[in-house]
């Protein structure tokens, strides 16, 4: 039987809860979603958006990431929540501290993305969450990263010109019609980033809804995770993508 993946669609992993250990002590809730079969082709690391706006490992593309592409494109999953954060799988310990004592946060979830084995190795950052990968994630063994709607409100000028000399691939989607950063701003904020690659998502918002926006995010992440141009299928069939 063929069904359309659609926005509640839970396509086949291997589902496992556990918890990430930060250097300064906090126990954070995470998950992995893993092919169920297939040795992974990639490793996707994500951060959410702003837990005091909503923002958690539940935020509709990760959670969406975390039930498709383990299945459609062999790619692992790792989402957790930042300190204080709370989701339906539960509350990780600490605080929000406003991208400061998140640094710890980011260096545990990259140290078990590597820790998997299964390069390369891709940072996915939403909102919030692309301003902690900026802060934080140029970091040896990481290949590439992707932001989704950067605000760029926590990082620096300082921040963004150092990953100017990284060899770290950087894909940037913004909304068109975004709240907070649009696309030409974007542009210039991140000139300074010669891997940096900027696209405008005509008609997206900064809060990615709809299924349309939602299948651009997942095409482009696939597409850096495994290297090449794809457009995932929107339709599975006796667990085989079709």
């Amino acid at each position: 039987m063929t069904v359309e993946i659609r926005s509640n669609t839970v396509l086949p992993a291997r589902r496992e809860a556990f918890t990430l250990r930060t250097s300064d002590g906090l126990d954070l809730v995470a998950e992995w979603a893993l092919p169920t079969e297939a040795a992974p082709a990639a490793t996707l690391v994500t951060f959410h958006p702003l837990p005091t706006a909503g923002g958690f490992m539940d935020s509709h593309v990760i959670r969406k990431a975390s039930l498709r592409l383990p299945a459609l494109a062999d790619i692992a999953v790792l989402r957790f929540n930042t300190r204080g954060t709370s989701s339906p799988q539960g509350t990780s310990e600490g605080s929000f501290d406003m991208a400061r004592g998140e640094r710890y946060d980011v260096d545990a979830a990259i140290s078990a993305g590597l820790e998997l084995g299964a390069p390369p190795v891709v940072l996915l950052g939403w909102s919030f969450g692309s301003d902690l990968v900026l802060k934080y994630g140029r970091q040896t063994g990481v290949d590439a990263v992707v932001l989704l709607s950067p605000p760029l409100r926590y990082t620096s000028d300082a921040e963004l010109a150092a990953w100017a000399g990284s060899d770290i691939r950087m894909t940037v989607l913004v909304p068109e019609l975004d709240d907070y950063l649009r696309p030409d701003e974007a542009r210039q904020r991140l000139a300074v980033v010669s891997t940096a690659k900027v696209t405008a998502i005509e008609g997206a918002r900064h809060l990615w809804v709809g299924e349309k926006y939602v299948s651009q995010a997942l095409d482009a992440i696939a597409s850096v995770a495994l290297g090449r141009p794809l457009n995932l299928p929107n339709q599975w069939k006796d667990g085989e993508n079709s």
